[in-house]
């Protein structure tokens, strides 16, 4: 029998259109409530495609008293709400031209007029900074109600451009001086007095003296533990507000609502934003995958940002490092456009997350598979330039599962041959090692690079259902030297009561010839604890 779902807000930001519809709501509203009754002025960062626009639609839809909008929500059922109207002021930079800064000065401009007009104000001042004190305090002076501020990605205009040249960064530079000014009219004392609310959203996280040096009264939430899940769909919405459409996809796929749950998890779970121990979904990845029934990278279809991935190849980062990262707050949490740092950009873009804490240092992994495996392909391509074997990492995962290593091994020699050879880089054991890690990782095989063990560390590690692989490589030296390694250092100790099959792999690498020198396997472990 067929059951009528309702329908998931697939690509939608928009609160009104959301309720409307009798879209799924995935409902914040206790979050919202609690932070308006506990402040007044607010920034939160979070990554791309999280929630952030509905969540300031929300905000819009509230502040303006659309109470039939709110109706069975946990703000109209459980508090008494002031269904007030207040003026808002909604600054989207989505919405405003970047080019330069001229064009960037002259949308904020329009944007201002247009809200003026919405409540039958002309504004008469040239410069953004007197227009937008003009606007606040006109509304106010017209409704006579205080004034509410939204502004979503005030980043926006800063990191659009960079990555892209000097000329580049210079506009981002420009614009960040502008926002600067723009956002100190807040603090005015003739405008703070008329202010009800301010909520400023974001990517990334600018040291507060490069952008909101002037608002000095403005509330971090980003990691805040309070609210570490008022973005994101926690385990328990996910599986109470789209139980329906968990089964169809169950049904769909031949598989159980658990396994449907299980993959789910792997995929698309695992981001913690504070101490909390409190882990969310990425809402755009389970709307698209529930509502295609399948499991892919949605996230990344929108783009790995270019400035990131050559900022990693600039600082000579070894990709493995990325998945057991160490980094104390002040270097993870803020960054500046003249300094920026690849630990701050990867939690800030999502591409890490928090994994433990012990007092002042926190240590950082891939939230999930789906992050991992895209953006470890994507790394790999940029690393390898113009590399066109990509349809060979389809069969890594395939030979190793079905421990057809003379497979795996033939095709790894193929995508390294494929390597131009004019590729910048000094050909080490490190060299070598950073790709077949790419390689292996991008192929959606379960990896992981350094493992500390009591007597040193394991170059690779991959582990299957049924399978555990230690891999040990050399460069200029021999695979029984690898092999011996891995036996003198007694690597696969610690796995012997895992009840799954081990493989013991040495690979040596030739770097005069670019390539694999020769390799040898052992699976015969009786020894290995004695």
């Amino acid at each position: 029998m067929t059951v009528d779902l309702p329908n998931l807000p697939t690509g939608k930001s928009s609160f009104e259109k959301i309720r409307t519809n009798g879209d799924i709501y995935v409902d914040k509203t206790r979050h919202i409530f609690q932070m308006i009754n506990d402040g007044q002025y607010y920034f939160i960062s979070r990554p791309g495609r999280f929630g952030k626009s509905l969540f300031i639609s929300t905000l819009r839809s509230l502040f303006q008293g659309r109470k039939e909008l709110f109706e069975g929500l946990w703000i109209s059922e459980n508090r008494v709400w002031q269904w007030e109207s207040h003026p808002v002021i909604l600054i989207d930079f989505n919405q405003i031209t970047l080019n330069n800064s001229s064009d960037f000065e002259r949308g904020i401009a329009i944007s201002l007029e247009n809200t003026g007009k919405q409540y039958g104000i002309t504004l008469k001042e040239t410069f953004i900074k007197e227009r937008f004190k003009e606007l606040i305090t006109g509304l106010y002076d017209k409704t006579g109600m205080p004034v509410v501020i939204l502004v979503d990605e005030y980043d926006k205009p800063i990191i659009e451009h960079l990555g892209r040249g000097d000329e580049a960064l210079e506009t981002a530079k420009a614009n960040r001086d502008i926002l600067r000014s723009f956002f100190g009219v807040i603090k005015g004392g003739d405008v703070a007095d008329v202010l009800r609310f301010v909520f400023i959203t974001g990517v990334s996280k600018f040291s507060r003296v490069s952008i909101f040096s002037e608002l000095n009264n403005l509330t971090d939430l980003t990691m805040h533990k309070r609210y570490a899940e008022m973005f994101g769909y926690t385990q328990t919405e996910l599986e109470s507000c789209f139980k329906g459409h968990i089964n169809r996809f169950a049904r769909d796929y031949g598989k159980t609502h658990e396994h449907i749950i299980e993959k789910m998890q792997a995929m698309y779970n695992g981001y913690r934003f504070s101490e909390a121990n409190v882990h969310v979904y990425n809402p755009f990845s389970v709307l698209r995958a529930l509502d295609e029934m399948a499991f892919k990278k949605y996230w990344f279809e929108t783009g790995t940002p270019t400035f990131l991935v050559n900022l990693l190849r600039e600082k000579k980062w070894y990709p493995p490092v990325i998945e057991n990262m160490h980094a104390t707050e002040s270097l993870f949490s803020v960054y500046e456009i003249e300094r920026l740092q690849p630990e701050a950009l990867l939690f800030q873009t999502g591409y890490v997350t928090i994994k433990e804490i012990r007092g002042s240092l926190y240590t950082f992994d891939y939230p999930n598979r789906e992050v991992k495996t895209a953006f470890l392909e994507n790394l790999f391509f940029s690393y390898t330039d113009d590399v066109q074997e990509r349809v060979l990492f389809a069969l890594l995962a395939e030979y190793l599962e079905t421990e057809d290593l003379n497979g795996f091994i033939d095709t790894m020699i193929s995508i390294y041959e494929s390597i131009p050879n004019t590729l910048e880089g000094k050909r080490d054991e490190a060299y070598f090692h950073t790709i077949f890690y790419l390689m292996v990782s991008a192929s959606g095989i379960t990896a992981r690079s350094e493992v500390l063990t009591c007597k040193g560390r394991i170059d690779l590690l991959m582990e299957f259902k049924d399978k555990i692989y230690i891999i040990e490589f050399k460069c200029n030296q021999s695979a029984d030297a690898a092999i011996k390694q891995i036996r003198d250092k007694g690597y696969a100790v610690p796995y012997l009561k895992t009840g799954k099959d081990i493989h013991l792999m040495g690979i040596n690498f030739d770097s005069e010839k670019r390539n694999i020198l020769d390799w040898k396997h052992e699976a015969f472990l009786n020894n290995l604890d004695g």
